[in-house]
């Protein structure tokens, strides 16, 4: 645990260095494929620094995960044997017949809740790639995922300013859960009414 609060202190250290923008484009790219640390740490503190930018900060961390994810895509669909060694440093083998299981039955659900949600992303990004997910639903899903995910943290941030973080980080899982709720609650309401 000590070696991921040095990585962590690592992460948020660039905020204050002048390639804070260029750190927060390499740090989501690789979080979405090999990383451990998520990129919503320095994208806080980039908010944070320069309110203004809170958006254009947002923008960057979502190109630079949906690349980072289309290269975990890329390791699954023609490396799995490197992929797996990435991917099961994060869950065992036991849990990635789960991911199979999701992947099977709620391909773009899948890619979309795991590009909103705390669960490790690059988990569903090698996994999408093994399983042959179609590339362009891939894509779409973690454009959308992801998008909602960093445009939500740096709106709260732009709108509400350093108070927020200390809310986000307190009660980031219930808030992914109830953003989840509605977001499917949406879908099932236009499905209906379409």
């Amino acid at each position: 645990m000590r070696f991921l609060k040095r990585l962590y202190n690592w992460v948020l250290h660039w905020a204050n260095t002048p390639y804070g923008t260029p750190a927060l484009f390499l740090l989501a790219f690789a979080e979405s494929s090999f990383f451990p640390i998520p990129p919503d740490v320095l994208l806080m503190a980039l908010s944070l620094s320069i309110n203004k930018k809170a958006f254009r900060y947002a923008t960057i961390c979502t190109i630079g995960s949906v690349l980072g994810g289309i290269f975990g895509f890329f390791l699954g669909y023609q490396f799995w044997e490197f992929g797996s060694k990435i991917l099961f440093n994060y869950i065992d083998p036991q849990r990635f017949e789960t991911v199979r299981y999701y992947f099977q039955q709620y391909e773009a659900w899948a890619v979309v809740i795991a590009g909103f949600t705390p669960i490790p992303y690059k988990v569903f990004t090698i996994s999408a790639g093994f399983f042959r997910v179609d590339f362009t639903i891939f894509v779409i899903a973690s454009i959308i995922s992801r998008g909602a995910r960093f445009f939500l943290v740096s709106s709260l941030i732009y709108h509400f300013g350093p108070s927020i973080r200390d809310f986000i980080d307190r009660y980031f899982n219930l808030l992914t859960l109830i953003f989840m709720v509605l977001l499917i609650a949406g879908f099932i309401i236009i499905k209906y009414l379409l």
